[in-house]
């Protein structure tokens, strides 16, 4: 049962946006391996007692493109579960089991019981320690921290499991004492974090945050605020130390914090997003909870992370995110929404689609077995794959998920990029879909999209986008 920490925030961005920060769970397409993308997990909670076994769990998000996911504990029928599975997972352990680990033997002893016995079938591939304790106010329990994941890796030396498995702990945004804008960020001096950083680049472990820009509209409803929040067209921000433009919270919350690290002297060390996520439903009073934000949250936030595109200040940097949470968990106390973040409702049905399950149509369809009928001759020359006029958009919107998907490098159609206008779901399925047909084969069928695709010698390029051919 995880522990629940209050939720609270700080400024952040936009000349006068507020950002994020709850603490998440402890606040306290039926894809191979290879079709899944390394950057997105999603947050296992239980807080919940109507929700599946940990057994069809693991065939729920085995037919996702979901990669990885965090825990909040070390149940042994989940790790069980997900043997041989190839999804990765953080094991978590809670705030209450950290002055215990103080002491070396019981680390030992925790990783001998919960980590050895199901390692190399399960991919388990670190350890969250506690959730947002620099920010518990406890000063005890916060002195008692960095000991513990020092006591921890050691254990993992001892069992050759440390290059492997790497020990952090999550903070939320509130460890910054200065995020606007984002190249001044700056940590809160109350916190030895220069401490923690030098431990995390030594063993080659990630500094993990809970960023939530939901909590930043929430604190600042305004239209501008939530297009900022939500990925969507906005003003943007303008960082003048940087020269760079903001268009995202995200990314804007991701920079505050390298910022700090970089002032201290660590920008080489990892950011993992531990938590971040959007309520689906709410009270009545609860401002900018919606179904129709959640799917916009959530959906572009995949499209970001895996495009792999970074962010200002860390371009083409892969930034391992979990999105919270897998489950609607209706023991969690507090508001309605705190009930409401899954991508997934308990009897496993979306709660919305984001398109993480894999649609048959998405994937481009093998030729279909000839039936003496004509044939239609693909054209001659240089070939481009584009979408037919009057395709489905959602077809076309499960194409550029499936492509993007793929590794094809859709960097060209992301926000600054040469085919990112029009922004459309068709414009952007169109340079993706011939992106897939020239890198897989040219074959006539890689342009099939279900249909939704067609051969064309007219070449589609326009101003500055070039859409590839051979």
């Amino acid at each position: 049962m995880e522990m629940i920490v209050k939720a609270t925030t700080i400024t952040i961005l936009l000349p006068v946006i507020l950002c994020c920060i709850p603490c998440g769970e402890s606040r306290s397409r039926g894809r191979s391996l290879a079709q899944r993308l390394p950057a997105l997990g999603v947050d296992y909670g239980q807080t919940g007692d109507n929700l599946p076994p940990p057994s069809a769990v693991a065939k729920l998000v085995q037919s996702t493109s979901i990669s990885k996911l965090r825990l909040y504990g070390a149940d042994p029928a989940i790790l069980q579960a997900f043997a041989n599975t190839g999804i990765g997972l953080v094991v978590g352990i809670g705030n209450d089991q950290i002055p215990s680990l103080n002491q070396l033997a019981v680390a030992q002893n925790w990783i001998k019981n919960n980590i050895v016995p199901f390692v190399p079938a399960t991919d388990i591939i670190g350890i969250s320690v506690g959730n947002e304790v620099l920010f518990s106010g406890d000063g005890t329990l916060i002195s008692q921290l960095l000991p513990a994941l020092q006591n921890l890796h050691t254990a993992l030396v001892e069992v050759s499991l440390d290059q492997q498995i790497k020990v952090s702990t999550p903070h939320s945004m509130a460890i910054l004492s200065t995020s606007v804008p984002p190249s001044a960020g700056r940590f809160n001096e109350s916190f030895d974090m220069k401490s923690l950083l030098d431990f995390l680049q030594k063993i080659g472990a990630p500094l993990m945050i809970n960023p939530y820009p939901y909590f930043a509209y929430k604190s600042n409803p305004t239209d501008q605020t939530l297009a900022y929040a939500l990925f969507e067209p906005n003003p943007g921000f303008y960082d003048t130390n940087s020269g760079l433009t903001y268009t995202n919270m995200f990314d804007a919350q991701l920079d505050a914090v390298y910022s700090a690290m970089k002032y201290l002297g660590y920008p080489g060390v990892d950011i993992v997003v531990a938590e971040t996520g959007w309520p689906s439903v709410g009270d009545s009073t609860e401002t900018g909870v919606s179904l129709q934000n959640a799917i916009a949250y959530n959906g572009n936030l995949i499209k970001h992370v895996t495009s792999m595109t970074g962010t200002p200040l860390m371009p083409n940097r892969y930034i391992q995110t979990y999105i919270f949470a897998l489950f609607n968990e209706d023991l969690k106390p507090g508001p309605t929404s705190e009930r409401n973040y899954g991508l997934f409702k308990a009897d496993m049905t979306m709660a919305y689609d984001v398109g993480l399950l894999q649609s048959p149509s998405a994937a481009p369809s093998p030729p279909a077995p000839r039936t003496g009928g004509p044939v239609t001759a693909p054209p001659t020359g240089k070939v481009w794959c584009t979408a037919k006029p009057g395709a489905d958009e959602q077809t076309l919107e499960a194409n550029l998920n499936y492509v993007c998907g793929q590794g094809i490098d859709c960097r060209p159609i992301q926000q600054g990029g040469s085919c990112y206008s029009p922004n459309t779901v068709a414009g952007h399925a169109a340079y993706a879909m011939n992106a897939y047909y020239q890198t897989t084969g040219r074959n006539s069928w890689n342009c099939d999209f279900a249909q939704t695709g067609t051969l064309t010698s007219t070449d589609p390029s326009y101003g500055a986008c070039v859409y590839p051919t051979v």
